[in-house]
């Protein structure tokens, strides 16, 4: 019988490894925190050589230097996550294991997973967008992941403030941009705690300036990526009544053009339907690695 395939999923929390198939497959899983780049990777590096895989995909925070090409593919690049910036993530994967790695970000490889087992499914272009400690989208177009010069950074779109809203944001970057007015650190930065601590009219009145936020970010991706659907992520994205507000809200922002039924629609702007979408994605960038 052949090894299973490797998964991991590189977050600025976590790094969780897997072994199987699928995502209802997984024979091993591991949790391993962020810490140290020496630490953590080693830790990786540990797990897989206990559970031999004959390849690995790695779905990774970023930003993250994609073009193979490029001297720094498989780096993480300017992350403001302490100790990371520059990281070779990829090659000391590769060194250490030895086997085919498939190589994107967390949020892509969530895309794949939702479009093969997940709320995509069926559709051929389609956006996730994860809301939780950050903003994060994948763009899955004609059947592709989108990639460019680098991948996109839809949570560093310009949102705005609303009237009224003072608050300055909490992207160290650009302020008020989507991450920084709507990720889990913007909501706890406005309530002195974290989002899923909140009751009553401070929850209230966080659902309805998330979904406005929302709503203006969703405007930009869905003008200039036109998707069939949008599945939402991420702990924030699990509000009660979120889901409820922000179709609203994006009915409003969207203002009756480009007049098409589809985005009126309940099957629009849907949940995750995947627990562990990056892990699964991850799988799906080890299936793509032993291709070549």
């Amino acid at each position: 019988m052949s090894a299973p395939l490797g998964a991991l999923e590189a977050g600025g929390t976590k790094f969780v490894c897997a072994a199987g198939t699928g995502p209802d497959d997984l024979a091993a899983t591991a949790r391993i925190p962020t810490s140290t780049p020496d630490e953590t990777i080693g830790a990786v590096i540990a797990f897989f050589d206990d559970h031999p895989v004959r390849s690995l995909g790695v779905a990774s925070f970023g930003p993250v230097e994609l073009r193979r090409g490029h001297a720094d593919y498989g780096h993480i690049t300017a992350t403001p996550k302490p100790g990371w910036p520059g990281t070779d993530l990829i090659g000391r994967l590769r060194d250490a294991l030895g086997v085919p790695i498939g190589f994107d970000t967390d949020v892509n490889g969530a895309a794949l997973a939702e479009g093969r087992w997940g709320a995509a499914a069926g559709c051929d272009s389609f956006v996730y967008l994860t809301v939780g400690t950050g903003v994060g989208g994948g763009a899955v177009v004609g059947g592709r992941l989108a990639h460019g010069l680098v991948h996109p950074e839809m949570g560093h779109l310009y949102v705005g403030r609303l009237p009224g809203d003072d608050f300055a944001g909490a992207c160290p970057y650009h302020g008020d941009c989507l991450e920084g007015m709507a990720a889990g650190p913007a909501l706890a930065a406005r309530w002195g705690m974290p989002a899923e601590q909140l009751t009553g009219a401070a929850l209230d009145r966080a659902v309805h300036l998330e979904a406005e936020y929302l709503a203006v970010g969703l405007r930009s991706i869905i003008y200039t990526v036109a998707p069939e659907r949008i599945v939402l992520g991420g702990g924030v994205a699990k509000l009660p009544g979120l889901l409820e507000a922000l179709r609203g809200a994006l009915a409003d922002q969207l203002a009756g053009y480009p007049a098409l039924p589809e985005h009126e629609d309940a099957s629009f702007v849907v949940p995750s339907a995947l627990p562990a979408a990056g892990l699964a994605g991850a799988l799906i960038l080890a299936e793509d690695a032993l291709k070549g």
